[in-house]
């Protein structure tokens, strides 16, 4: 049987959401050379795709962070997303920003929240998880406590990991970057000969040359 992180991860290959390209390599917002690229904001304009991350980003926060009071998205890649799964929980919502807007009252979470509430965050996907940790500081300077954090997607880089842990942050995400690889093996959309330079990209990102 197969896993759900082998299942979504076929279905973002099927839409194209994932890019493998070891020979031609994206360039990130971070400036890192990257012959990988995840953009799970595509589920969203397929009706049955969506509905599918919505009810496992939903399971996920049930079974794990059901004591949460109020479901946070991060601005903006998992606005659409968790707004799906606050309503899906009946729960209010809120997105953090990546910095305070620069006119009106200058919010950086938009939404209502209260200090002492329990929030889950949802996230689309994590990378160093630098931005994902600073919508949870922000959560946290609110008076709120953050009980965990779902995201679509994982790259599984050692950085996230330890900054995760050191940030006290339980973290579930519905597939990552073996699931990923072993699905794309599968399909032929890349080669065994490929492997070794998209793993050895994985272990150094930052300094990763083609």
């Amino acid at each position: 049987m197969k896993t759900l992180e082998r299942i979504f991860a076929e279905k973002l290959l099927a839409v194209q959401a994932v890019k493998l390209q070891p020979e031609q390599p994206f360039t990130w917002a971070s400036g890192w050379k990257s012959p990988f690229y995840c953009d799970n904001r595509k589920t969203l304009s397929f009706t049955d795709l969506r509905t599918f991350v919505k009810v496992e980003l939903t399971r996920l926060v049930m079974e794990n962070f059901a004591e949460a009071d109020v479901v946070a998205g991060v601005a903006t890649g998992a606005i659409a997303q968790g707004a799906l799964v606050a309503d899906a929980v009946g729960k209010p919502f809120v997105y953090v920003r990546s910095k305070p807007k620069d006119h009106g009252l200058e919010n950086l979470i938009e939404g209502e929240l209260k200090p002492g509430q329990k929030v889950v965050v949802v996230e689309d996907l994590i990378s160093t998880g630098g931005s994902s940790l600073k919508a949870v500081e922000a959560i946290r300077k609110a008076g709120c406590e953050v009980v965990g954090m779902v995201a679509s997607y994982t790259y599984g880089f050692d950085v996230a990991k330890k900054a995760f842990e050191e940030a006290n942050v339980p973290l579930i995400t519905l597939t990552n970057y073996e699931a990923v690889l072993e699905a794309a093996l599968a399909t032929g959309y890349i080669t065994e000969a490929q492997i070794p330079t998209l793993n050895e990209w994985r272990k150094d990102p930052a300094n990763w040359k083609k």
